[in-house]
């Protein structure tokens, strides 16, 4: 296996962890974002809401620009989109701004979730499409059932803010290495938008 693919594997990898980490590590924060924003229940749910649906609702679109446009780009504007966006939650001064941060955090996040397997099908064929495919995989699959206890630790020793600026070295790292180490691919007649 060629090394810049196994960059492309740890890199999309991840990104894909870091987005998904963030459907499930704020329900441990919910408590003390009510408390300290004094948000209302509506406010609370949409802090998870508005992720999940901004991100579902512009995924097909994000793939279909991510095929025309080029999908490094593609994940890389989601990266920065994100990663922007995780500074602004992690900065709300009250539940609406944070509720808006995190649907435009849901907008990277559908940027770069629909870049991610066609970045790692591009780099990878046969057999060794299976493994990455298998690993990345295996490790959404663990971001999403670590999100609590990665909250709840981040929440202990700093605070609820932390489940978001906690992204901006690794959104940042992860910019830097998709823009020096993914190649470019393209599809642009594989998404009718």
């Amino acid at each position: 296996m060629h090394r810049s693919r196994w960059i492309t594997l740890v890199v999309v990898s991840a990104g894909t962890a870091m987005l998904l980490l963030d459907v499930t590590v704020v329900n441990v924060a919910l408590p003390a974002i009510e408390r300290d924003l004094d948000a209302s229940f509506a406010q609370l749910q949409w802090v998870i809401d508005a992720y999940a649906l901004t991100l579902a609702a512009t995924l097909l679109t994000a793939g279909a620009l991510a095929d025309r446009y080029g999908r490094r780009a593609a994940y890389a504007m989601g990266l920065a989109i994100f990663t922007l966006c995780s500074l602004a939650c992690g900065l709300a001064t009250s539940g609406p701004m944070l509720d808006l941060a995190r649907a435009a955090q849901g907008l990277g996040a559908a940027g770069m979730f629909a870049a991610s397997l066609a970045l790692l099908a591009h780099e990878f064929q046969g057999s060794e499409r299976g493994f990455a495919l298998g690993v990345w995989g295996a490790i959404t699959g663990a971001a999403l059932a670590v999100g609590p206890l990665v909250g709840g630790l981040v929440i202990d020793a700093l605070s609820w803010r932390w489940v978001f600026l906690i992204n901006l070295p690794i959104g940042v790292a992860l910019i830097v290495a998709t823009l020096r180490a993914l190649p470019e691919s393209r599809n642009p007649g594989g998404g009718a938008l």
